[in-house]
Order: C-alpha cells, then sequence, then structure tokens
C-alpha cells in the first residue's frame, strides 16, 4: 500500500489517503456492478408499468414530507408510473441491501424492477420527470444506440 501524508488547512491535522486505489488497475472496475432488482413483494406494492418511484423515509425527516409530496405529484401526471415510500427504519435489510445511507433516497426503477437512477436529498420536480424521460429513451433505443447523439446514430445526417 502506497500513502501520501497531506496536512490539512485546519489545524494542522494529517491525513493519510491510499494514494494507490485510484491508480492500482486492480482496484479499479470499468465495468459497472448490474443494477440491484426490486420485486413488488419487496415494495409491499406492485411495480409501475414504466416505471417507480421508491422513496426512502424516515418519521422525523422534514425534506421527506417535500419529497413525498413532488412524487406522488409526478405520479399522478405521469400514466404508468408508481410511487412507493418505504420507512427506512422499518425495512433494514433493504436499506443494509441498498446501500441507503440517508433520507429521503429515490430510486427510479424501470418496469422490470432494476434501479435505473439514485438519488439523496430532496429532489426538484424537473429532475424527476428528466429521470423518467431518461429511463423511457433507454427503453425505446436499441442497446447500442444508448448515449450516442443523433447525429451519431444517423451517419448521413449532417
Amino acid at each position: 500500500m502506497h500513502s501520501v501524508a497531506m496536512r490539512s488547512p485546519r489545524g494542522g491535522r494529517r491525513v493519510v489517503v491510499d494514494a494507490g486505489l485510484a491508480t492500482s488497475p486492480e482496484r479499479v472496475s470499468h465495468a459497472p456492478d448490474p443494477a440491484p432488482v426490486m420485486s413488488g413483494g419487496e415494495l409491499g406494492e406492485s411495480l409501475g408499468q414504466r416505471a417507480t418511484l421508491v422513496q426512502f423515509s424516515t418519521a422525523f425527516c422534514a425534506p421527506c414530507r417535500a419529497t413525498r409530496r413532488i412524487l406522488a405529484e409526478v405520479a399522478g401526471m405521469t400514466e404508468g408510473v408508481a410511487h412507493v415510500e418505504i420507512d427506512a427504519e422499518s425495512h433494514l435489510d433493504l436499506v443494509r441491501r441498498l446501500d441507503i445511507r440517508r433520507t429521503p433516497t429515490v430510486l427510479v426503477l424501470g418496469p422490470d424492477g432494476r434501479i435505473a437512477k439514485r438519488a439523496t436529498g430532496q429532489p426538484r420536480k424537473a429532475d424527476v420527470i428528466a429521470a423518467l424521460g431518461d429511463l423511457q429513451r433507454q427503453a425505446v433505443l436499441p442497446t447500442d444506440q444508448i448515449g450516442k447523439a443523433d447525429s451519431d446514430s444517423e451517419p448521413n445526417r449532417a
């Protein structure tokens, strides 16, 4: 292990960083881990036909209440989208499995239950709608075209 000592700007405390973590090829995985899949049984409700907005909350979380309103509003105005709120304290096994570290945490699930997007903190309504749009585009595009610009996917187009 190769370590580098650095001085903190406050108080002169030393911080030791493993410098090999980011540069060592055996420690860096370039292939993304497969996205976890959630079932309707785990959620306590059925999945939405297009998407499911899963919110992890706790009882005394003020941003969770605002997040609940935003997600419920988006689900109500978007056909095939369900909103499920999960009490993190009552579902610790799920919290651990999905590595939920703070509330609110919002997961956007595809129709198959695969986690497509994840965010912590209170989301903006526009960001939730954009995430659903991204999910829809991924479902429509052939897999070799995901992430390519229009001009890249149509070679004859200028």
